[in-house]
């Protein structure tokens, strides 16, 4: 587990700016149960998650005309229940972090995996969002 001095700031960069955190088994049970979309930021301490993921998650949901209901993250490595339920709501796809995850009423409609924002720009990060925010949100 990370020390919450690292880890703080970066989940505070989503936090600071509409998305609530999912610390528990239960509470990530609970959002997927809510009808409507939900957006999972699976966040991280690499490279990849500072340098794109989390910029683009957040140049996407400021920049789209449809939005997710609710906006959640959880932290890999730190907040390990969560993610560890969430990951089960993920599969087939392997354990993945940083990743983004697109749930239409408790169903996984749309997933970013880590090699697909290994090497690419926070603005195509939040353009491919964005074409999920219309595919799917309201």
């Amino acid at each position: 587990m990370y020390p919450v001095e690292l880890v703080q700031p970066m989940k505070e960069e989503l936090t600071e700016n509409g998305f609530k955190e999912l610390l528990t088994s239960e509470e990530v049970e609970n959002q997927l149960k809510q009808s409507g979309t939900t957006l999972i930021m699976i966040n991280s301490v690499c490279g990849c998650s500072a340098g794109t993921a989390r910029p683009g998650v957040l140049m996407a949901v400021m920049n789209s005309q449809k939005k997710p209901d609710h906006l959640t993250t959880s932290f890999a490595g730190f907040d390990t229940e969560a993610v560890q339920t969430v990951r089960q709501h993920l599969l087939p796809y392997p354990p993945s972090s940083p990743s983004i995850a697109l749930f239409k009423d408790g169903q996984l409609v749309h997933f970013i995996e880590r090699h697909m924002i290994e090497g690419r720009s926070a603005q195509m990060i939040a353009h491919n969002l964005i074409g999920a925010f219309e595919a799917y949100c309201n």
